[in-house]
């Protein structure tokens, strides 16, 4: 007990700032999509929040939004008139009110000013908006990392080397070019640490090019118990090297920020794919326990952990919101792409059931995660 409450007040001071940082930037930037295109098609927003519940703090823009940040910073909402609640269902009672004229209670709202009155590709854009401004946001993020860091040469160079590890017993050194480990050719930094990971404690060959000579080395991982990004502990594999990065312009990096926000969303919808198929486990999703431990570790390695984790998070919940479930964007598309097929929107009680089944979905995908968390960190 003593142990765990030293990590509580340990994450408090390093994770707690760090989950906040990156759940604030992400949401912030996945709810500017959604209030700038409902502005550009004219759209009157009432409310622009970070977080739920009671406002902290906040202020009225010359157009009558109020921008506030609220009490519970797990999420956020833009609410547009004519919203009944922060999931932009309708409010039917105060829609039926609005006249011909567009005047209510001698308010002039006008029609035009209602996201549930305008055109159907209108409402669509707002919708997707905020997933759209998330990849925006994780590729801003990686191409600004490209740019500033570099990246990993292809294949792995050695930097350094570290005292008593595998790699300074095996004899590597800086500058050595890793070609192969274990007969499997070494593309990547990602395929060394696969490699080398699944090995602890058995011997590999390691083929290097050094000074322009290939050699063969003779490698046994070093086993190392770590604790995973989720909080369990496991045993790896290790060499105890550190890989070069090389420097890329401008197009390159955006290329490669291109690339790495596609491959977490390959990688991210074919897990969710495979987990709703039966074929994958869902002891892989992570809730809020999960993302403050991983925000407390990528804090401690540094800012640029912490912003490729903002980067990871933002393609996360963008695609998340994109799942066909009402209550998240995907729902509202999903209803917009009926309407569109039945030239007409679906009814209010078919909407009505719609919203409630999906509220009723993602509560329970939040009490899995949860679930998988408290296990993860050994607290259930």
């Amino acid at each position: 007990m003593p142990a765990l409450v030293g990590d509580f007040f340990s994450w408090m001071g390093v994770g707690l700032p760090a989950f906040l940082f990156v759940i604030t930037l992400v949401v912030f930037v996945h709810e500017l999509g959604h209030f700038l295109v409902a502005r550009w098609c004219g759209v009157t927003v009432e409310t622009f929040s970070v977080g739920f519940g009671r406002e902290v703090v906040g202020f009225t823009d010359r157009k009558g939004t109020r921008w506030k940040i609220s009490w519970l910073p797990l999420g956020g909402y833009v609410k547009f008139y004519g919203d009944a609640d922060v999931s932009s269902r309708p409010d039917r009672r105060k829609l039926e009110t609005i006249g011909p004229d567009g005047l209510t209670g001698g308010i002039h709202a006008g029609q035009e000013g209602v996201l549930h009155f305008k055109p159907l590709y209108q409402r669509a854009a707002v919708a997707a908006a905020g997933p759209i401004a998330n990849f925006i946001l994780a590729i801003a993020i990686f191409t600004g990392v490209n740019l500033t860091v570099g990246k990993p040469a292809e294949p792995p160079i050695v930097e350094s080397v570290t005292m008593g590890s595998a790699a300074e017993a095996a004899g590597l050194i800086a500058g050595d070019q890793i070609r192969s480990v274990g007969g499997e050719i070494i593309h990547v930094f990602a395929d060394l640490q696969r490699v080398v990971g699944d090995s602890a404690g058995k011997p590999l060959s390691i083929v290097v090019n050094r000074a322009g000579k290939e050699m063969t080395l003779s490698v046994v991982p070093m086993a190392t118990e770590i604790t995973d990004a989720s909080g369990a502990k496991r045993t790896i594999g290790r060499l105890g090297i550190r890989d070069a990065t090389v420097p890329v312009g401008a197009v390159e990096a955006v290329v490669n920020g291109l690339d790495q926000t596609w491959a977490i969303v390959a990688q991210t919808g074919a897990y969710f794919g495979k987990m709703l198929t039966g074929r994958e486990s869902p002891d892989q999703l992570h809730g809020i326990l999960g993302i403050g431990a991983i925000s407390d570790q990528a804090a401690r390695i540094g800012f640029g952990a912490l912003i490729g984790l903002a980067g990871l998070m933002s393609v996360s919940i963008g695609l998340v919101n994109l799942l066909p479930i009402p209550v998240l964007d995907g729902g509202h598309l999903l209803y917009y792409a009926c309407e569109a097929v039945l030239g007409r929107p679906l009814g209010e009680r078919a909407q009505e059931v719609g919203f409630r089944l999906g509220l009723a979905f993602v509560l329970c995908l939040m009490l899995l995660a949860t679930f998988n968390d408290l296990v993860r960190l050994n607290l259930f």
